[in-house]
């Protein structure tokens, strides 16, 4: 089975509290706001869709390569539980294309696939997969006795496609699905001709309406429009969840974007290689040579990869009318590259030699693919680690789909030899700069933030190959700016300044050039845009900021290959050093579920026998179910009548379970408290299965506080118990990965603060207020030799210090340049003596006072009680032995 990678595990968990907070509130936009609070990300406002206003319908942004459908099987059973609260939903489950939705089906039919055991594992196989043509053989009892998976497009669904028209039309071979709906229920649509007008049409769409299904989209960023949200209206969806790597951003359809996952973030987790080796070339032959020499030598590197890989080029062919055609290329291959036609596999429109063919197979010797388009959609090979183009890079979306199938990592596991980490691209183009551009515009369409794209695109800093190997690149002075600026381009500034390093001339082809070399000042920048026609402004902007990105870039410490760490907190333990972490804390106290009690509280539960009502409180929320309505209304086909009260702890063993709990202790704990809430509420079976999903999330709340009063005993008694050993050690550092900083967004002030930045980015900081100065501060001390923004929530990528119920990850750490560590929190005035800043404060000088003087920590604040300012602060920190 597909073990979840972190972020994953994050998507789903955040997902998971936004849908409970729309259960509980009943109002998404709220839920969602609230989210975007908590989590201080950058967000626009909630935006409802008409009509489906009471429906939660927001997006997760995932970068190609991120797992999109996988995480989307996943989707299935977290909505389910979290605000569905049905044991069997109902999911259709929308794609873009019909060639995705047969991949797609073949894939949710799959037994062993792990988008199918992802939701087969959630419920007990009781799992069915129909394709929107065949929904006819949908059974009544399918709907209710199993997770029923329907899979579209959107085209299906609208009127007007003849597949469309089914969907909306009368069929007698749905009456089963309406033979308990009453003729008076609302929403429904009613046929409109002939002798039974006004009655209910036997419709799929009204099928679909009665079960208000999750809808699911996959790569939905095309999709929000005033056409699909009339079709979603008639299908009344319970909640909408789109995945895409490019979210619409726009005022009047932008998606919700409930969390942003980085194309850093999937690096750090190993699912694709980076960075982009980019190299261009003077013409489309030099580009295919350098390719097959690299495909060559990373061959021989995987020789030595403990997994089969046999790295494939990727060539783009030009159209039948332009010159570099597929026959072009293949030809060229075969005659001039002496590559045996067997290993070379053209993929288009009407030449499909990779269909059947298994690219994983040991037997396979397929290593080079030409295509022109046709692997666009759905195509997926890990093994892909070359993208050579004989097209303009520019030219959109083909580059970007090609271009992700050669950015997915063999097995998702970081490859021993560094050179099979990265992907490579060869293109032909007159400058680094303007190849860099095009390809820094194609990754951000792909789902990669601006500042990504141009830090993962990288020329080659050595060679690749020995002289004997014929190198594909050897190290020179980066390209100066060279754009086609065209004949509206006034010159009479050139005339009258005459800079150096700037020269205007015709090309070869008689186009006129622009060619820059060395920095570009504001000052000169403007000069050189205003000379141009009004309609290539924008282009040469960004040719300008493409140029310095990539010539005036310098290293940063990471990138020159220099160690940071920092000493961890640890414990002794019988004779032994432990990292001091909430498993240890636990063990320590000797966690056990059943020496916490079992009996509800009345806070967590309330009958009120006037009004025949018992509500659930879980996190200061109240959810009421009505006996009167129970007993009137109870519709029978939910709810199974056979259930006892060992049914009902097996549920809530499977819907509560605890990683950290053996099963039998918990269900003893369930089994105690069912019991008691039948003894002392007198709450029938029924009652507590109607409501059993809301009792699970009160159960899960519940443990959840037990557990954070044992490991917050256990804390105390570890580090400032009579008894503590504690030590703060080199031994057991951390170490920042020069190649991992997850960061989910980037700062993007005009104050430079990389100079001494461990990365040559700087992760999620905004270019303003408090914290921003404090960053100022550390950078300008001259004590310290480099710093880096401590990503918070990132276990594996940043320092962190235990706390009595979590982690925390302080704001920055700082290498001085004798070798000692600084470890700087940033408090606001709101929150600088509340208890958790209280907590922070007392781990870190723990941490100090345990590390022999290697260690420095500093909470500060805007102004101390000693009236002293941030810099202040730290440079009297920094100066005091």
């Amino acid at each position: 089975m597909l073990i979840l990678k972190p972020y994953q595990r994050r998507t789903l968990d955040t997902l998971k509290r936004y849908l409970e907070a729309a259960r509980l509130s009943g109002d998404p936009k709220a839920a969602y706001d609230e989210l975007m609070q908590a989590a201080e990300t950058p967000a626009r406002p909630y935006l409802a869709i008409e009509g489906l206003e009471t429906a939660p319908y927001v997006c997760v942004r995932i970068p190609t390569g991120g797992g999109k459908t996988f995480l989307a099987a996943h989707t299935v059973a977290t909505a389910a539980t979290s605000y569905l609260e049905q044991d069997f939903p109902v999911v259709l489950w929308l794609v873009p294309t019909n060639t995705i939705r047969t991949q797609t089906l073949e894939a949710l039919k799959k037994p062993h696939h792990p988008y199918r055991e992802a939701i087969d594992n959630a419920f007990d196989g009781r799992v069915s997969v129909f394709d929107i043509a065949e929904v006819e053989t949908i059974r009544p009892q399918d709907l209710t006795e199993r997770a029923c998976v329907i899979v579209g497009t959107l085209a299906t669904l609208r009127v007007d496609k003849t597949e469309g028209r089914r969907i909306y039309a009368h069929n007698e071979n749905y009456e089963p699905h309406f033979a308990r709906v009453t003729p008076n229920t609302p929403g429904l649509e009613r046929i409109e001709e002939g002798p039974d007008r006004g009655k209910v049409k036997f419709s799929f769409a009204n099928l679909l309406h009665l079960h208000k299904p999750l809808v699911i989209m996959d790569e939905a960023h095309n999709a929000r429009t005033s056409l699909t949200f009339e079709v979603l209206q008639r299908i009344r969806p319970a909640c909408i969840v789109e995945f895409t790597a490019t979210p619409d951003t726009s005022r009047t359809s932008g998606s919700n974007v409930v969390l942003r996952v980085s194309a850093a973030e999937l690096k750090a987790e190993e699912m694709i290689k980076l960075p982009i080796i980019l190299k261009e070339h003077k013409n489309w032959q030099e580009a295919v040579r350098d390719a097959v020499l690299t495909r060559k030598k990373l061959e021989e590197l995987a020789q030595g990869d403990g997994a089969h890989i046999r790295p494939i080029v990727l060539f783009q062919a030009e159209s039948k009318e332009r010159e570099v055609t597929v026959e072009v290329v293949l030809k060229h291959l075969t005659e001039n590259e002496l590559i045996p036609r067997e290993r070379i596999a053209i993929a288009t429109g009407s030449q499909r030699e990779l269909d059947g063919i298994d690219l994983f197979d040991r037997r396979c010797k397929v290593e080079y693919i030409i295509t022109v388009e046709a692997l666009k959609e759905g195509w997926d090979c890990s093994f892909a680690y070359i993208f050579c183009s004989a097209a303009n890079i520019h030219s959109g979306k083909d580059v970007e789909q090609l271009l992700g199938r050669v950015l997915r990592m063999p097995y998702a596991e970081r490859r021993d030899q560094d050179e099979l980490n990265k992907a490579y691209a060869f293109v032909s183009s007159p400058s680094f700069a303007q190849a860099a551009n095009d390809l820094h515009d194609r990754l951000v369409s792909m789902g990669f933030e601006e500042e990504e794209a141009s830090e993962f695109i990288q020329a080659p800093q050595q060679p690749l190959f020995s002289e004997d190997d014929l190198p594909l690149w050897s190290r020179r002075e980066p390209d100066p700016l060279v754009v086609i600026c065209g004949d509206g381009y006034k010159s009479e500034w050139l005339d009258q300044e005459t800079p150096t390093g700037i020269m205007l001339h015709r090309g070869d082809d008689g186009e006129l050039r622009l060619t820059v070399k060395g920095d570009i000042t504001d000052e000169l920048e403007e000069k050189i845009v205003a000379a141009a026609p009004k309609k290539a402004q924008a282009e040469l902007r960004k040719a300008i900021v493409s140029h310095r990105r990539y010539i005036l870039k310098t290293l940063s410490p990471s990138e020159r290959g220099e160690p940071f760490r920092a000493p961890r907190l640890c414990v002794m333990v019988q004779g032994e050093l432990e990292l001091a972490e909430r498993e240890l804390f636990l063990d320590v106290c000797g966690w056990n579920l059943l020496d916490f009690p079992h009996a509800l509280t009345p806070a967590e539960i309330a009958i009120d026998e006037g009004a025949r009502t018992f509500e659930f409180d879980i996190k200061g929320k109240k959810v009421v179910y009505s006996l009167v309505d129970l007993e009137e209304q109870l519709d029978l086909s939910h709810v199974n009548t056979d259930w006892t009260e060992a049914n009902l702890v097996r549920w809530l063993d499977k819907n509560v379970r605890q990683p950290d709990v053996r099963q039998e202790v918990l269900l003893e704990f369930l089994r105690r408290t069912v019991a008691d809430l039948r003894e002392r509420f007198r709450l029938d079976i029924a009652a507590l299965v109607r409501s059993r999903f809301i009792l699970a999330k009160v159960l899960v709340e519940k443990i959840k506080g037990f557990r954070l009063e044992a490991c917050s005993r256990g804390y105390q008694e570890t580090l400032f118990g009579p008894r503590a050993a504690v030590e703060t050690t080199f031994d057991y550092s951390f170490s920042y990965d020069p190649n991992v900083y997850p960061a989910g967004w980037y700062y993007q002030g005009r104050f430079d603060l990389s100079k001494k930045h461990f990365y040559p980015v700087i992760g999620e900081m905004k270019n303003n207020g408090e914290e921003f100065e404090c960053a100022c501060a550390i950078a300008a001390l001259k004590e310290v030799n480099k710093w880096v923004r401590n990503l918070a929530n990132q276990p594996k990528a940043s320092f962190w210090l235990p706390t009595a119920t979590d982690r925390f990850y302080p704001d920055f750490v700082a290498e001085l340049q004798d070798g000692r560590i600084l470890v700087v929190e940033y408090k606001g005035e709101a929150y600088k003596t509340n208890d958790d800043s209280k907590e922070k404060r007392q781990i870190g000088m723990l941490w100090e006072e345990k590390s022999g003087g290697k260690g420095l920590f500093l909470m500060t604040e805007k102004r101390d009680a000693q009236g002293r300012d941030v810099h202040r602060q730290l440079a009297e920190k920094v100066r005091f032995r």
